[in-house]
């Protein structure tokens, strides 16, 4: 293997597979890039077993790249992102001169780095599944965004650590929930002909979104044991989480007794202060309103209490109380992205929903909590 390449576009896709990387992996290969290059491009690959991420890189206006021999490598993440990132030469030439030593230069800087052989690295598929749809990357981005933060962090139910994606008709669904909150947010499709409900791990996704954002389309292919985001020239697959995802519309209810609507940003800065105060660790934020004021509160026998009034913009209902987790709330309103926030309730012990007023595409859940104070 050697060849020539522009050093800001290979540093860039070098970057962007290094997501799928674990710093625990248990096989030594996977916590390098498997780097290869053919005989007109070179390609990219890192995994960690659950999320792959694989990436071409071509000659174009933007990187010169010239292959005067074919070879493959894999290089530990840490060390080849590093020498890259430091060399200071517009310029790099990548050559394997015994084994897996692998010489990397550029102005007059060189390094010789020890590879591991291509061939110790894992055979990873590919191969582009049957059911296959396309999504614009915005979209995906928002329904990711919007539901992955509420996806549990314990392994004691797996399917919960991930978020079920659902495509029904041109209704594309995305839910997650760790059993004490839940967020759900739906786009819609074009010209759609494919049914199926898969489960992918949270964390997976996050290392999507951070490559989704600057692509217009997304290809999606979906089987029963893996997804695959097709965008221009990466390819990120990733495993599905066996196990049948809970029936979370059950959870929402169908009427509501109270509802208000207050400023979004209000709302946010008072859950703020008030769980500043926690409680063995917890931030339990109490909530009462009426037609006249919200007030958010707090109390801890070691810390203190807090009070804070807030005027609601419109109010529906009879004078209510309720207690709740202040991460799980504010962490629902900031995922809405709204300037206001409409709130329903059922009831003091019965979960409530948190809305954009102006986009019913989105939907948040939390339950309450039960105080004795």
């Amino acid at each position: 293997m050697n060849f020539k390449i522009s050093k800001r576009p290979f540093y860039t896709a070098l970057t962007s597979v290094s997501h799928a990387i674990s710093a625990n992996s248990p096989i030594p290969s996977l916590s390098g890039i498997k780097i290869e290059a053919l005989e007109d491009h070179l390609v990219l690959t890192a995994s960690d077993s659950n999320i792959s991420i694989q990436r071409e890189v071509y000659a174009s206006e933007d990187c010169e790249l010239i292959i005067f021999e074919p070879g493959a490598v894999v290089i530990d993440s840490r060390y080849i992102l590093e020498i890259v990132r430091k060399i200071d030469s517009d310029q790099l030439q990548l050559e394997l001169v015994d084994g897996a030593l692998t010489r990397i230069s550029g102005h007059l800087a060189e390094f010789n780095i020890n590879g591991i052989s291509a061939s110790l690295y894992p055979d990873i598929d590919f191969s582009k599944q049957a059911i296959e749809f396309s999504v614009q990357a915005k979209d995906l981005v928002k329904v990711i965004a919007q539901t992955v933060f509420a996806a549990s962090d314990k392994e004691t139910r797996p399917v919960l650590t991930g978020v079920n994606f659902r495509l029904v008709g041109n209704e594309f669904t995305a839910v997650a929930t760790d059993s004490y909150r839940l967020a759900k947010s739906v786009v819609s499709l074009d010209n759609n002909d494919t049914n199926f409900s898969v489960t992918l791990p949270a964390k997976s996704l996050n290392e999507v979104v951070k490559t989704l954002e600057d692509e217009d389309e997304v290809i999606m292919s979906v089987s029963d044991k893996k997804v695959q985001f097709f965008l221009n020239n990466t390819l990120i697959q990733t495993r599905l989480i066996d196990g049948l995802y809970p029936e979370t519309d059950r959870l929402i209810p169908n009427e509501y007794a109270y509802e208000f609507e207050i400023d979004a940003q209000d709302l946010l800065n008072a859950i703020d202060r008030a769980s500043f105060i926690k409680s063995d660790g917890i931030s339990v934020v109490r909530l009462e309103a009426s037609s006249d004021e919200v007030v958010i509160s707090s109390k801890s026998q070691e810390v203190g209490s807090s009070f804070e009034k807030i005027v609601p913009q419109s109010y529906k209902g009879g004078d209510l109380s309720i207690s709740f987790s202040g991460k799980y709330v504010y962490e629902a309103i900031r995922a809405l992205n709204s300037s206001k926030v409409l709130i329903k309730f059922s009831g003091p012990m019965k979960p409530f929903v948190i809305l954009n007023p102006g986009d019913d595409s989105v939907l948040q859940l939390v339950l309450p909590v039960r105080t004795y104070n």
